[in-house]
């Protein structure tokens, strides 16, 4: 299994066009560099009234395929 580190800050109404399905991905750079992109409907139960913001770990399979995603502070 892969982990990576990152950090999302969003504001409401950003968090609004991918929870409606406007953008089908969130794209993010992990702490070492790399660029990842992921289903954005995993971003869904984090969504506050004030957007998103926070520190996730995100953890992929060995086909690259999402397990989970978590946020950790």
């Amino acid at each position: 299994m892969q982990e990576y580190f990152f950090s999302i800050y969003l504001t409401y109404d950003e968090c609004m066009k991918y929870y409606k399905g406007y953008y089908k991905y969130i794209q993010v750079t992990e702490d070492g560099g790399k660029t990842i992109r992921f289903p954005a409907v995993h971003i869904r139960k984090f969504v506050s009234s004030l957007g998103i913001r926070g520190r996730f770990r995100l953890c992929l399979d060995g086909q690259n395929g999402f397990v989970s995603l978590e946020k950790i502070a």
